[in-house]
């Protein structure tokens, strides 16, 4: 194309970079991305970095040489690679002390990738080494391709494949010799400038440590690692060393392979000089933090975490003899203790991995070895929680604080078990009585309870009794936010005031009058009440007229609408257990206060829909859904629900909603939410509305196209399939619902554009299969449904796929052998569309797993695969397979084998033979990442 010249890609290089044209900048842009993905892109990337016009030219010519490798590798013929690799090879040697960083990093990028996809390239690091080592400039470029080069091993955009991998690796062992002594002579040039090159060399040992390819006789005494520690040690090193020392030291410890061996083995000595090494740095951490350098007290956290991290099974090996390693968990909590927060929060998930681990072993001995470590850990986390003490008010939401406390409860929550419940408690009551307590410090005593107390056993009578009578006798006078935590805490503690219920007066008067107060403390009021309606049900009965005026006055108390929602949810909770005399019209009453200001809004032809105000119809459709969802009383099949009254008076209000607000998603989205739980509440008594709101909906969705209509159709679908005079007109509906979702999946980027509609309409569709499959299966539509899930099986989301998956898998039981008659009428036509459909079931299931979808998909494609093989036999499904593994690529663009024949065959026969999903879910999982 003669458009494409090195003179032209100049001037639109020079009119993005340069500009002052915003929309001739855009139409540069655009074009220049025309550019990168032509052919010619190679050839004139090459010629600007040969010309070295400037900076912004050198850029962009190295990233598209970079880029072109990485994702368009295939468009070179394999001659022309050594030709590349000569001139990438020339450019990286012409780098020079001038040269920006960022151009270093894509030519080495591109080198390293290169070396990576090129399989005729036998000894790339040998050649490399060669090659630049000699020439003083060409020192730093060739370190940080040495460095790169690891890490784009397992680069998903390389897809290397398991076999070009395990190759890269081997190629990589064998140099790892001449690398490390490469990388200690670097240390010893006085020609090079003395950090600098510390820094690189550094992170390249750290980048061949992580992917283990040095043996473990090389790694402790060599003149990196000395240098690692060393500058750790002294409070002078730069922070940028410090972190590279750092990084290398981390790297170290992730060699480490930890197993049951003889203290004489060659690898223990190793590992024990390695946790020595690391305890010497305990006195450079105090200095760091006696300095408040608090970027080198993290960096030594860091370390310290990994230490535990790397020695984490000997740790928990045995409780009789406890590893010299447990001395790692002291210097953790050293860093826990530290007064930086930040600090802390580096070791949590440390901690998460400990309680777990000993939550599944569940030995006692373990458990208690551990103990004194929590202990200390809760106490440490009982300080970091503390509020500043010229705190005023509450802490805000979505400040850093805000979210480390969030992070403390949860991980309260998993270790409190190691120390127990009811001993955390007491600790923390213990800081309440001391004397002069601080209210900051009461505060988060308080906190630290709050996330406890649902765990103490609720015929507890020693410390709770006196908690929550100082609570509800505390003073107005009292920090705002220790009552807001104190008020939560009494909700936490709703199952030992149900156990309690002479308590239960005086706790609802106390949380009435917080949730009336106008100072912040009506939020805390209502989550409590709403924990304390969930836990003592049956108690609150009497109390319901008083609940029923809180949901009248609801908007009068100072709390958002999520918060009021769940006090609804309280509310019906309490509902459910009343008479059914009175239940009925407590339950219209409270959702009519819902539905008239829904009703007003409906009416009102002025005004915009404010997300989260008044005006907004969510706001009032959100409420109502909790209230009828949360209202469940026991009624039997042949009584009317009384959920069924209310739905029927609503269904005007509703169906004028959908049609004023069909265009807004969000709207619809909660209104279909609102249909799902009325129906699902009151089943089959729901019978009048279906008619009419098929015909509601197939109007709206042929317009609208919006999936939570497909939704409620498969809630019909499971409600009213299985009644015979409704089948034709629920078939009916989903003949409506198909040309639209074709039409909208059919699109140019369909299938990915609207991945809820591809979720939506295949749960459908196996809502069909599951309810009346035979009515489906002789109609016409079960053919463009299946071809439609041909094309969807390539899609890579997740719940879209999985429904996709979900509807090959219940349409293809019905194709199994048993002695159910309706399988037996089912099983002929699932057998037709198998043989007919089943080898390109195959090839899009084995192309889309190689090609599109996360290995964590995979198990449904396997689940198919396997309910094919039991419909068709082994003997149809042996040519499936094979036709579908001849259509993948046997070599790479690289020239390197993706898959042998032997590999090929032995997926093939494991996949034949396997008798269980989990088998084939397995061959699945290997087989594809020979190709990725």
């Amino acid at each position: 194309m003669d458009t494409y010249s090195v003179d032209v890609v100049y001037q639109a290089i020079s009119a993005l970079f340069q500009g002052n044209n915003p929309k001739e900048q855009e139409k540069a842009n655009k074009w220049l991305q025309d550019f990168q993905k032509s052919i010619y892109s190679w050839t004139i990337a090459d010629e600007l970095l040969h010309q070295k016009r400037d900076l912004h030219a050198n850029y962009f010519a190295a990233q598209t040489m970079r880029n072109k490798i990485q994702n368009s590798f295939s468009e070179l013929p394999p001659h022309t690679h050594e030709s590349l690799r000569d001139s990438l090879i020339t450019h990286i040697g012409q780098i020079d002390e001038q040269t920006d960083n960022v151009i270093v990093t894509q030519l080495s990028l591109a080198v390293a990738d290169l070396a990576l996809l090129m399989a005729s390239w036998r000894e790339p690091i040998n050649d490399l080494l060669v090659t630049l080592a000699p020439h003083q400039c060409a020192i730093w470029p060739l370190l940080e391709v040495l460095k790169v080069l690891p890490e784009e091993i397992d680069s998903r955009y390389l897809r290397l494949g398991a076999n070009r991998r395990e190759e890269v690796h081997k190629q990589l062992d064998a140099s790892a010799e001449c690398v490390l002594k490469f990388l200690c002579m670097c240390l010893q040039r006085e020609d090079l400038d003395q950090e600098r090159v510390w820094n690189a060399a550094l992170r390249t040992y750290s980048a061949w440590l992580v992917i283990h390819a040095f043996p473990v006789s090389h790694v402790y005494n060599n003149a990196l690692t000395q240098l690692a520690f060393r500058l750790l040690s002294l409070p002078e090193t730069s922070g940028k060393l410090h972190d590279n020392a750092t990084e290398c030291v981390c790297a170290l410890l992730s060699c480490i392979n930890t197993r049951q061996d003889s203290a004489s083995d060659p690898e223990s000595s190793f590992e024990a000089q390695l946790f020595g090494a690391v305890c010497m740095l305990e006195t450079p951490y105090h200095l760091s933090v006696a300095h408040e350098d608090t970027d080198k007290t993290i960096n030594y956290c860091r370390i310290f975490t990994s230490l535990c991290d790397a020695f984490f099974y000997d740790l928990l090996a045995d409780a009789q003899k406890p590893h010299y390693s447990l001395k790692g968990l002291d210097l953790v909590l050293l860093c826990v203790g530290h007064f930086d927060y930040e600090v802390a929060e580096i070791t949590f998930h440390l901690w998460y991995k400990l309680s777990e681990d000993l939550f599944q072993r569940n030995e006692d001995k373990l458990t208690v070895l551990f103990r004194p470590h929590i202990e200390r850990l809760i106490s440490a986390l009982f300080r970091h929680s503390q509020m500043e003490s010229d705190h005023d008010g509450l802490i805000e939401e979505n400040n850093n604080f805000f979210d480390f406390r969030r992070k403390v409860s949860d991980l309260i929550k998993d270790v409190a078990f190691i120390v127990g419940s009811g001993a955390c408690f007491k600790q923390m009551f213990h800081i309440l009585q001391a004397p002069e307590t601080t209210w900051e410090s009461t505060e988060a005593a308080l906190f630290i309870m709050q996330n406890v107390a649902k765990n103490i056993l609720p015929d507890e009578n020693e410390v709770i009794p006196k908690v929550v009578e100082a609570i509800l006798n505390m003073s107005e006078q009292t920090h705002i936010a220790v009552r807001y935590t104190a008020i939560l805490l009494i909700g936490e503690l709703c199952d030992w005031i149900e156990n309690h219920a002479e308590s239960l007066e005086a706790v609802l008067n106390f949380l009435l009058y917080a949730l009336q107060q106008k100072n912040g403390l009506a939020p805390a009021a209502a989550i409590a009440l709403t924990s304390i309606c969930s836990a003592c049900r049956q108690k609150m009965v009497c109390h319901i007229s008083g609940l029923v005026e809180i949901a009248r006055s609801l908007d009068s108390f100072q709390i958002n609408n999520d918060v009021a929602i769940g006090l609804l949810k309280g509310i019906s909770l309490i509902l459910t257990r009343l008479p059914r005399e009175q239940l009925q019209p407590a339950l219209r009453e409270i959702v009519g206060f819902q539905l008239q200001p829904l009703a007003q809004l409906v009416d009102s032809t002025g005004g915009t829909a404010q997300k989260g105000e008044r005006t907004d119809p969510v706001y009032w459709i959100d409420r109502a859904c909790a209230i009828i969802r949360h209202t469940n009383p026991d009624v039997p099949d042949n009584v009317e629900h009384p959920t069924v009254a209310i739905l029927n008076d609503a269904w005007q209000l509703i169906s004028r909603v959908m049609d004023k607000y069909q265009s807004d998603l969000r709207i619809m989205e909660r209104t279909c939410r609102l249909i799902r739980y009325g129906i699902r509440m009151v089943r089959k008594q729901a019978m009048m509305l279906v008619e009419p709101l098929i015909k509601q909906m197939v109007v709206l969705y042929s317009v609208q196209h919006h999936s939570c209509f497909l939704y409620v159709g498969s809630i019909l679908v499971d409600e009213f399939a299985k009644s015979s005079e409704c089948i034709d007109g629920l078939l009916e509906m989903l003949q409506a619902f198909i040309e639209p979702t074709f039409g909208l999946l059919q699109m140019e980027n369909g299938l990915k554009n609207n991945p809820d509609t591809v979720d939506d309409f295949f749960r459908l569709a196996s809502r069909y299969l599951d309810c009346c499959p035979h009515q489906l299966l002789q109609s016409s539509l079960i053919t463009p449904i299946f071809q439609c899930a041909l094309i969807a099986c390539s899609l890579d989301h997740r719940e879209a796929n999985s429904s996709v998956m979900k509807f090959f898998i219940n349409l293809l039981v019905w194709g199994r052998s048993n002695n159910h008659s309706r399988n037996a009428e089912c099983r002929p036509l699932v057998v037709e569309l198998a043989s007919q459909h089943g080898g390109a079931l195959v090839m899009n299931l084995i192309q889309a797993s190689v090609f599109q979808l996360h290995s964590y998909m995979l198990v449904d494609v396997a689940e198919v695969l396997h309910e094919l093989k039991q419909v068709v036999g082994n003997e149809r499904m042996q040519p499936f397979l094979a036709q579908a593994l001849d259509a993948l690529p046997k070599k790479n663009s690289g020239g390197y084998v993706t898959a042998t024949q032997q590999q090929l065959d032995e997926f093939s026969s494991t996949v034949l033979r396997a008798d269980t999903t989990k088998a084939i879910s397995q061959a699945l999982k290997t087989f594809t990442r020979l190709f990725r």
